[in-house]
């Protein structure tokens, strides 16, 4: 059995394809065809069943691939660890993040890590926080932050960095002119809006495989109402585009608004009883609730997540520990950005 045979079928499993999985390894059909058959001798088992065009796996197919994968995934990582043994010289990270993350803090992080590890080739994806979850489940990538808690059963280990508050976005009043409001302004009586608020709004969602989405969603229907979405479908930058430009308003993280003065973002609170606190294990804090202040409504817990059945590397352990440093020492220096509290130790 070898490496590229391994390759090739798990290609063909995922593309469902002969010619196509060709395509995308650069490699001709007959000799993808021929590797697959070889494996198959091999193994004593079609690993294929090919019926009117139709490429699905058989069971023996169905077995082979989660370990062909892992197989795969440890021979990258053994490759890595040995280059890795010269000193963090050399190596690469595959990262995933969501958009709100990419936008805010994670380009300082990435930044620290290229200062301390120039020779560390850094990868980064951005997506919603199930897509990451999917990617990182699949071996392609090491290391991903992502939203707790996850779905179903990924087999993960993840440890929270970050707690962060969610907003109504909404485009900001004009400074020139305050009492002219752009189309969309939020004017609310009390300094936060409760979900219930949103009832009568028109909402500009994101597209699915974001947490956001499910988050927004799950929270207007248990309020009782379905929400209404004046566009759906968008990316974190286009989202906040529409919501500027006074289509609707949208539940976003506290730290994508930073450098946007054409938003403004309003606080979501439980209830109309500011200063009950919705957690009772210790003092409130800034996302708890002071005496006089609103309750959040939304929060969400930013976690770093990785394989359990693989090792991470030196490389991505390094990452790991430059980006808890740093938050670590932001939320010291007061620095983090607003509605942000760090979940390592401090």
């Amino acid at each position: 059995m070898q490496l590229q045979q391994l390759s090739y079928f798990i290609a063909v499993a995922e593309i469902r394809h002969f010619t196509h999985a060709a395509e995308a390894l650069r490699v001709a059909q007959p000799s993808l065809s021929k590797q697959i058959r070889a494996l198959e001798t091999e193994l004593g088992a079609s690993l294929f069943s090919r019926a009117r065009g139709n490429i699905t796996l058989t069971p023996a197919g169905e077995a082979l691939l989660p370990l062909a994968k892992r197989i795969l995934a440890d021979v990258d990582t053994a490759r890595l660890e040995v280059q890795e043994l010269v000193g963090l010289r050399r190596g690469r990270v595959r990262l995933g993040a969501t958009p709100s993350l990419c936008a805010g803090l994670l380009a300082d992080v990435l930044r620290r890590f290229h200062d301390a590890y120039p020779g560390i080739q850094l990868l980064v994806e951005e997506g919603g926080s199930r897509d990451l979850v999917r990617e990182l489940t699949r071996g392609s990538l090491d290391l991903a932050l992502v939203i707790l808690p996850l779905s179903g059963d990924a087999p993960l280990e993840t440890t929270a960095i970050l707690r962060e508050h969610l907003v109504v976005a909404s485009p900001a009043p004009r400074p020139e002119d305050p009492a002219a409001a752009p189309r969309g302004t939020l004017l609310p009586r009390r300094p936060y809006l409760r979900i219930e608020d949103l009832r009568d709004r028109p909402l500009v969602m994101f597209r699915s495989g974001y947490d956001l989405r499910e988050a927004t969603i799950g929270a207007c229907r248990q309020a009782g109402f379905e929400p209404r979405f004046a566009v759906e479908g968008g990316e974190m930058d286009a989202v906040l585009r529409f919501v500027e430009v006074g289509l609707g308003v949208a539940v976003v993280p506290s730290m994508v608004l930073a450098g946007r003065p054409g938003l403004r973002g309003t606080p979501l609170a439980v209830g109309d009883r500011p200063g009950v606190a919705d957690r009772q294990d210790g003092p409130p804090s800034a996302l708890t609730g002071r005496r006089g202040e609103p309750v959040p409504g939304l929060l969400r817990t930013i976690a770093m997540a990785h394989r359990k059945d693989v090792t991470l590397t030196h490389a991505a352990r390094a990452f790991q520990s430059v980006l808890e440093t740093f938050v670590r020492e932001a939320a010291r220096a007061g620095t983090l950005p607003p509605g942000v509290e760090a979940l390592v130790p401090l």
